[in-house]
């Protein structure tokens, strides 16, 4: 497992690991850089205590389908990640 973040969404922000890009096709064909889609999977690293009367529904190794240009990307220790609203979330995806 990774190790723990060092920082703390507020509210109802969580931040999420994006899975990899794929770079291969299911027939084999390779998938150059400037082609490769954004995914749309990841594993949430850090959540917030929600809003007053609304907690957040997601924990921290949930792994997730958020939309497709939610949340912003941020660098966190070297890594990059990304920041966004549960209600960016699309689904929490049994492991």
């Amino acid at each position: 497992m990774a190790k723990k973040l060092n920082v703390t969404p507020l509210h109802d922000r969580v931040i999420v690991r994006p899975a990899k890009a794929e770079a291969k096709t299911a027939g084999g064909i390779i998938i150059p850089d400037t082609a490769k889609e954004k995914p749309q999977r990841g594993v949430v690293v850090a959540a917030g205590a929600g809003k007053k009367d609304e907690p957040v529904t997601v924990k921290v190794g949930d792994t997730v389908l958020y939309s497709k240009y939610g949340g912003t990307e941020i660098n966190i220790e070297g890594e990059e990640l990304l920041i966004m609203r549960e209600s960016d979330i699309l689904a929490i995806v049994p492991a």
